[in-house]
């Protein structure tokens, strides 16, 4: 028994194409992908949608590759975090203005927290750059190869 049938398939690949080419239909998965993992959450939706819109993108594609990448968001925050916490290091001015904010009771927890949001967000902007440009030139090929979205080309 067949998973989807063949009207699903054309609708799918119908919402997905939206008359843009492969090359900007791999750009709004890549950029989805990659906003997806943000270390922070709750921001990549709201960021994809307004990048969408201001760039003309495919609004129902990001969300999905926003949505696909929300694992491994998760999963990666641990590891965004310590990245940023290497490459940023922690030196001697830091850590007095650091440790001057958390000696103020009630905004420990939020110091601490902004703290270690910004070394995941420093994580990430290392590896978002060049993980877009791999999943859009790798995309890009392989929609080309689909007739259904390639016939789309003359539209770039």
């Amino acid at each position: 028994m067949r998973f989807f049938s063949k009207p699903v398939k054309f609708d799918a690949t119908q919402w997905l194409r939206q008359g843009i080419s492969p090359r900007r239909l791999a750009l709004t998965i890549a950029l989805g992908f990659a906003i997806g993992c943000i270390p922070v959450v709750g921001i990549p939706t709201v960021l994809c949608a307004a990048l969408a819109l201001l760039l003309g993108l495919n609004q129902p594609a990001i969300q999905a590759a926003n949505y696909a990448a929300m694992p491994l968001q998760l999963v990666m925050i641990i590891p965004f975090m310590r990245l940023g916490k290497w490459i940023m290091g922690f030196g001697p001015a830091h850590s007095q203005v650091y440790d001057w904010l958390r000696q103020i009771v009630f905004l420990r927890p939020a110091v601490q927290v902004g703290w270690l949001a910004s070394q995941a967000l420093f994580g990430w902007m290392l590896v978002a750059g060049p993980a877009v440009v791999l999943l859009w030139l790798s995309l890009t090929l392989m929609f080309r190869r689909i007739p259904a979205i390639a016939s789309a080309e003359s539209g770039d």
